[in-house]
């Protein structure tokens, strides 16, 4: 297991004390988008196509850490867009190590060396690093040569220096399992703390929608590469249940409250991926939305969705409740033949409402009103204007999409 003993221990109390509590629903992971702007155009994204006024906008330390206690997840990730951009991003972490949670900034990596000065490594810190497959397979999916090597010079700079590392990667339908677990040889080699593995999910606004994957295709895959793991050392970032949920052996429903998102525009309903509204507080969110509204069978667009975002809360929220089938997993690893979980009907699942554009032209038609935007970082922004030129749209099975985000239950 990848995840650090403490943050077991400390997720896990957290996770027991809410169950024995009675809570219905609870957080797990604060998914804090704190800026939509990147210097990548990765074809499996749809952060950074909003107007200059989004692109601007950003979540201030302030309103930052009065989400981290609004919510009260012990971990937080802080995603984007790319957050080494944010220049308030150093005091942000700082800030969320400071109340004893566990920081986790995912990254591309471009500004990483030029940024590491900023920040210490800690117990309560990760560095996640967007390294999806090898040289070929990562410059394909992130549109732009060169960005390979940025990455793992990175990577080894970071481990050189004394912080947790850990990287993530996002599965598409012409992924091939053997070339996947190749790759996973190699980034252990590299020294990698874990590994968090989604499946690449069709959302709304995602330019490419050719690639992503229905949920059989989804566990064939992961069978595929999980067959491989004896003996390799491979450490996921992730829990052996959430694993084993990928693989077909479990069948979750996804408790999306589990890791709810705070952007620029508030807290997005209903999940990291789904934006069909925007609370202002984080009472309003988990008071005011129609969770039954949503999910694999519930809702169209939730049909095809395995997600982390989604699903790990339920994998650990299984755990506490019956570990010993965590333990029986973890002793003999992730079962890879054999009948599946069986899959939840979809007869009754409500067609799929295409609300996303609306919502975001009345975000921007209140931003302009407030006219409240903060300006990019123009040295960093023409840095990474300066980095390669483009590679092909993805073909290879991985994609750096906006829904990379790790995954860091217990």
């Amino acid at each position: 297991m990848g995840i650090p003993v403490k943050q077991i221990i400390d997720v896990g109390s957290y996770v027991l004390k809410k169950e024995l509590s009675g809570a219905k629903r609870y957080p797990l992971v604060l998914m804090m988008e704190p800026l939509f702007r990147c210097n990548l155009a990765c074809a499996g994204c749809g952060k950074i196509d909003y107007p200059d006024d989004i692109l601007n906008k950003r979540i201030s330390y302030e309103d930052a850490m009065e989400a981290v206690d609004e919510c009260g997840a012990p971990v937080v990730v802080i995603a984007g867009g790319e957050p080494l951009i944010h220049k308030e991003l150093p005091q942000i972490v700082r800030g969320i190590m400071a109340k004893k949670k566990y920081a986790i900034v995912c990254t591309n990596a471009i500004l990483l060396e030029k940024k590491m000065d900023e920040y210490e490594p800690s117990p309560y810190f990760t560095w996640s690093i967007h390294l999806d497959g090898d040289k070929e397979m990562h410059d394909s999916s992130v549109c732009r040569n060169g960005i390979y090597d940025k990455a793992v010079s990175a990577l080894k700079e970071a481990k050189r220096r004394g912080f947790r590392v850990t990287i993530n990667c996002t599965f598409f339908q012409n992924a091939d399992p053997d070339r996947i677990a190749l790759f996973f040889d190699q980034v252990t080699e590299m020294g990698v703390d874990g590994i968090t593995v989604s499946p690449g999910y069709a959302y709304e606004r995602a330019p490419d929608q050719k690639h992503f994957l229905n949920r059989q295709t989804t566990k064939n895959i992961f069978r595929k590469v999980f067959s491989q793991a004896k003996g390799k050392g491979w450490q996921f970032n992730q829990s052996t249940m959430f694993l084993d949920f990928l693989a077909g052996n479990q069948n979750y429903k996804c408790t999306p409250w589990g890791n709810p998102t705070r952007t620029v525009f508030g807290w997005q309903k209903p999940c990291y991926l789904l934006g069909e509204g925007y609370a202002k507080t984080f009472k309003e969110l988990m008071e005011d939305t129609n969770w039954d509204n949503y999910g694999v069978g519930n809702y169209e667009k939730c049909a095809d969705c395995m997600v982390h975002s989604g699903f790990e809360a339920s994998a650990v929220r299984d755990t506490i409740r019956r570990p010993w089938k965590a333990a029986m997993v973890s002793m003999f690893g992730v079962k890879t033949t054999g009948p599946m979980a069986p899959e939840i009907p979809l007869t009754n699942q409500r067609p799929a409402e295409y609300v996303f554009s609306r919502n975001v032209a009345a975000q921007l038609d209140q931003i302009r009103q407030n006219n409240k935007s903060t300006t990019v970082d123009t040295e960093d922004h023409q840095d990474l204007l300066r980095t390669p030129e483009p590679a092909s749209v993805p073909s290879n099975g991985l994609g750096a999409s906006g829904q990379d985000k790790v995954s860091s239950a217990a």
